[in-house]
């Protein structure tokens, strides 16, 4: 099959899926498309072992065999997606919760990866594959961002006070880069590569703060060559050049893509937006973005679910991805607790912080991704076997039952309160 054929399957597939689900099933669109996909994956493989002549699955899986997932994401949709999702973020309500933002991007990535990492290595032995220390925390390092994408789909449909949604949308947005930083330090330790503390503050220096400085220019520049025209179809062009131009200078100047690409689309969306664009112009530039977000969304969620075909499991793996999944979710409850925690007496949250953000800590794409680069050393299988695991549960149970626990935990003695939290435990039970 040519590129253009996998390309017309996978859109015909989502648009098929996301009908099906808007007219029966109701669900959010990337859980809708994400469990249909795994559910036309299973069955494929379920015909295929009852009627072994007819090969049903072979075309479809040399089809997503050719599909690179990890480039596909991390050098294609993400670059998209991340900035359609900055551009609809309200930076004046992202300034006012900078502080709380930036702990949980950074601190609470590294936080998250050490506990998921080393709760990991503790069981696996008892499991019956043991997992060395380093590449538990790699795992924990790939698992712990969550996926922008999952979260800001998610949270479409869900109703939660506005400080909380700023908080999950602004650190969904930037721990991302963090944790492929955390991912690729740890990575190269895993290997065996030297790392210096010297080499750690360069390279984080580098792929943060030169992603944010990069982001900040090219979407200054992009603000004022807007503010020169009035020409919406000018406008959209330049907003699509500003998220693959940017993304691409990063990549090449070895800066955060994502962080660069996210920075540089609250820039537009914001300044840009403002001041650089008429009325008609801001319905035509954020309706194509919403549009390209709803489609490329589609189409990640479906690979998603079919590289059920691709990635055939071992049933040996299975206990050790069982455990993956709640070690994850202890493991973000740990990181947003604690920061709760420092935080609370200089910064407002509103009832059910904890409980929202470490639930709905969602992970999807990203850390599919990271976990298939990895490179084919024995430990791979199994923490690819944890991952998916992971990312199906996110997705599938948090993600679909995210909008109850909001309503829950936030609407209890009245929506609209703000409440100092007095502890962790207060906080995850909405009192």
């Amino acid at each position: 099959m040519s590129l253009f054929d996998v390309g017309s399957m996978l859109l015909v597939l989502a648009a098929f899926f996301a009908w099906l689900n808007h007219r029966f099933l109701g669900l959010p669109g990337s859980i809708g498309l994400l469990a249909m996909g795994l559910a036309a994956s299973l069955a494929l493989v379920g015909l295929e072992i009852a009627i072994p002549s007819q090969h049903l699955t072979r075309d479809v899986t040399a089809a997503l065999q050719g599909i690179d997932f990890a480039a596909t994401v991390m050098d294609g949709l993400l670059a998209f997606l991340l900035f359609a999702g900055a551009l609809h973020l309200d930076i004046s309500a992202l300034r006012g919760r900078a502080v709380p933002v930036a702990l949980m991007a950074t601190g609470g990535v590294v936080l998250s990866t050490a506990a998921i990492g080393c709760g990991l290595w503790a069981v696996s032995a008892p499991l019956g594959y043991p997992i060395p220390l380093a590449w538990a925390l790699v795992f924990g390092a790939l698992i712990s961002p969550t996926d922008p994408v999952a979260v800001l789909g998610t949270l479409r449909a869900v109703q939660v006070p506005k400080e909380l949604e700023t908080d999950m949308q602004g650190r969904s947005l930037f721990n991302d880069g963090v944790g492929v930083v955390v991912f690729t330090l740890l990575l190269a330790i895993a290997q065996g590569e030297g790392t210096s503390v010297a080499e750690i503050a360069t390279l984080f220096t580098t792929e943060a703060l030169g992603g944010a400085a990069l982001g900040g220019l090219t979407g200054y520049v992009a603000y004022h060559m807007t503010r020169q025209v009035d020409d919406y179809a000018v406008e959209v062009m330049l907003s699509l050049g500003l998220a693959t131009g940017t993304y691409a200078l990063a990549q090449a100047v070895h800066a955060s893509g994502p962080i660069a690409v996210v920075v540089a689309g609250l820039v537009l969306g914001n300044r840009g937006a403002r001041l650089g664009m008429s009325e008609r112009t801001r319905r035509y530039v954020f309706g194509f973005w919403e549009i390209i977000d709803q489609v490329l969304n589609a189409v990640l969620f479906l690979l998603i679910g079919l590289e059920v075909l691709v990635l055939r499991f071992d049933a040996a793996f299975l206990p050790l991805a069982a455990a993956a999944v709640p070690l994850a979710l202890v493991g973000r409850l740990i990181a947003v607790g604690t920061s709760v925690i420092l935080l609370r007496r200089f910064v407002d949250f509103v009832r059910g912080t904890v409980a929202l953000l470490a639930w709905g800590g969602l992970r999807g794409g990203i850390s599919v991704a990271l976990a298939l680069s990895l490179p084919d050393v024995a430990e791979k299988p199994a923490l690819l076997a944890a991952t998916y695991a992971v990312a199906v549960f996110s997705i599938l149970a948090q993600g679909g039952s995210l909008g109850p626990l909001a309503r829950r935990v936030t609407h209890r003695g009245g929506g609209k309160d703000k409440v100092r939290l007095a502890d962790a435990g207060e906080a995850a039970t909405g009192v």
